[in-house]
């Protein structure tokens, strides 16, 4: 009898013995290392979020720098296409070159008509009475005069969905009683939309600040 008392007062002995290590256990894998507190490993989780959150920020901050992206497309920022732009383009030039283009020998008629075909019919007139202009006509018929006009749009001025204003380059390539000589000028030219068309609405030399108002 008194064995058997024994081996059960050993036994549960040896049971709460490793009850207290596993206590003792599940305590040193809960704690914080290097005997740091609660209170100390809340403030370093605090810590880390805070410069996670700081480096995703500085990752998404935007370059002040300015680039180009790899594909741009220009005109689906302007309110005409490129078809639209060039054509009213090509307009403006041979426009110019026929207006830098007449002889003595044209019927000042003729030579307005010529012109007023690219014109609107407010600008028709202007056309029609500035080259009929007898002291214009008067003073090439006294000066011999042969121009042959050739023209080059350099940029864009003005635009909006109606209208576009350019700068053209012309050259008139003259000869008179005085011999031969190329007479450089610089024109606003703006055209605007006439249906599925162009049509110029305005001539002034480039310098005059023409702003290409379409108002009559």
């Amino acid at each position: 009898m008194r064995s058997g008392n024994s081996d059960r007062g050993k036994g549960i002995a040896f049971a709460a013995a490793v009850a207290v290590l596993a206590a003792v256990g599940v305590y040193l894998t809960m704690s914080s290392p290097s005997g740091s507190s609660p209170a100390d490993d809340e403030q370093a989780r605090e810590q880390s979020v805070v410069a996670t959150s700081r480096a995703t920020t500085a990752a998404r901050e935007p370059s002040p720098v300015a680039t180009t992206p790899g594909a741009f497309d220009v005109y689906a920022y302007l309110p005409l296409s490129r078809q639209e732009i060039g054509a009213a383009a090509d307009l403006a030039r041979r426009f110019t070159e026929a207006y830098g283009t007449f002889s003595v020998d044209e019927d000042p008629a003729a030579r307005a008509d010529r012109l007023t075909r690219f014109a609107t019919d407010e600008f028709a007139g202007q056309l029609t009475r500035t080259v009929t202009d007898p002291a214009v006509v008067d003073q090439t018929e006294a000066d011999g005069v042969t121009s042959r006009g050739s023209a080059k749009v350099t940029t864009i001025r003005d635009m909006t969905a109606s209208q576009v204003t350019f700068v053209v380059d012309s050259v008139r390539h003259v000869t008179d009683k005085n011999g031969q000589k190329d007479v450089p000028e610089r024109f606003a030219v703006t055209v605007i939309k006439a249906g599925a068309d162009w049509r110029v609405y305005d001539l002034q030399l480039a310098d005059a600040g023409q702003e290409g108002d379409t108002s009559p």
